[in-house]
């Protein structure tokens, strides 16, 4: 996958607040939260489906419609049937992240972070996964039967920039991995929530060119979510914003960077395979000086399309406005389809492709939305491409699993 460098966006970038603290137990204001997010609490039905339709299921579904300062948006006609979604990721601990959340035979869940440096010369994300889903071994190990999603855990690190860029995802077994409410170890790394922030450390090494990756990374967040939104009919796959406005300092000693700028920290969780669900999908936030702007076009292999877009201000109130036109977007170097939305007046371009893989790929962006320049992270991904087993055999060379 291609790491290159990127130029300077900074002109791009709203002014950066100053960090604050976590408000822990914030609840983004405007809905009540669907997916009850402590403990082992039962989680209520009605999980807001992405495009306001009561679905036969009973899951009351939300239209669009301004919640950002308080005011609760009416779900519609429709009742809720009163059942239980099981205990899956997403949940919260003292205020954050719970990393010990339930994941079924064959499921995931995952913790994902991004940030861009301040000059717009650095950039990373990082992804926490139990039961990783892109894992060919996991895959394999379904079809011997019954998987264990906490023997195929990894942590995902890509580092971004002219002299520093790095790829990393080595996967480990149960005996490497420990998971508690508020931390998660695999291997050497570890990400940990303290109760006003979320601290990962570092340490792994690349292939198939064995260059290090160390350091801790430290994430501070305006505010936290605790509302998930399904991402299919069923409710079996569900998308968390946690802390869409965020502050990131990064300090590595392999390689030798430090840098501090705005970040974005989510989860998504599941009880099947990702690729049962969906065909593909493309996803990117973008930064305002107010907000943070989420798109998720999802398309299912139920062959339903469904768009959601939602605004979310840096005190966690969320608004779910109407999805802007579709722009086109050059395919990749391995032709995977890329598609966003932006205001219809400008469009938007790749500023820089960050990763490029048969399946999936990262974007820089340069958009236009809600009458605004915003830079965008992007992602597009192909789960046609991925099911295929020319590509699961690929995937051993970049992502290893370690016997130790």
């Amino acid at each position: 996958m291609r790491n290159p460098g990127f130029p300077s966006l900074s002109r791009l970038w709203p002014e950066r607040a100053a960090p604050g603290p976590y408000h822990a137990g914030h609840q983004p204001r405007g809905f009540q939260p669907p997916v009850s997010a402590y403990g082992r609490s039962a989680v209520r039905a009605g999980l807001p489906w992405l495009e306001g339709v009561l679905q036969t299921s009973g899951l009351a579904q939300f239209g669009s419609g301004s919640v950002l300062g308080g005011r609760q948006q009416s779900p519609g006609p429709g009742s809720s049937d009163g059942g239980n979604l099981g205990p899956i990721g997403g949940r919260m601990h003292r205020g954050g992240p719970r990393f010990d959340c339930t994941v079924p035979s064959g499921g995931y869940a995952w913790w994902y972070i991004d940030a861009l440096s301040d000059d717009g010369a650095q950039g990373l994300t990082l992804i926490a996964f139990v039961g990783s889903v892109f894992s060919p071994y996991y895959a394999w190990a379904r079809r011997r039967g019954a998987a264990d999603p906490g023997n195929h855990c990894a942590l995902n690190v890509a580092l971004y920039g002219n002299r520093s860029s790095r790829w990393t995802m080595t996967e480990r077994g149960v005996s490497r991995v420990r998971r508690e409410p508020s931390s998660l170890s695999i291997g050497a790394s570890a990400l940990r929530w303290t109760g006003s922030a979320l601290e990962i450390d570092i340490d792994e090494t690349c292939a198939p060119l064995p260059r290090r990756v160390r350091g801790k990374v430290r994430l501070f967040a305006r505010s936290i979510g605790e509302q998930s939104f399904a991402l299919d009919h069923a409710g079996q796959h569900l998308w968390t914003p946690l802390a869409p406005c965020a502050h990131v300092d990064v300090q590595l000693t392999e390689p030798a960077v430090n840098w501090s700028g705005i970040g974005y920290f989510d989860s998504n969780s599941g009880t099947e395979p990702l690729e049962n669900a969906f065909e593909h999908w493309t996803w990117s936030r973008a930064t305002l000086p107010d907000s943070t702007i989420i798109l998720y076009d999802v398309h299912a292999r139920t062959r339903q399309s469904r768009a959601l877009a939602l605004r979310i201000g840096a005190g966690g109130g969320i608004e779910l406005i109407e999805p802007p036109p579709i722009a086109a977007l050059p395919r990749t170097r391995w032709g995977i389809s890329r598609q966003t939305r932006a205001d219809a007046a400008h469009g938007a371009q790749v500023q820089r492709t960050l990763e490029d893989a048969p399946f999936y790929s990262r974007s820089l962006l340069d958009t236009h939305l809600l009458g605004m320049r915003a830079a965008a992270i992007h992602e597009s991904l192909n789960l046609n491409r991925f099911r295929a087993a020319w590509v699961r055999c690929l995937l051993p060379f970049r992502m290893p699993r370690s016997s130790s």
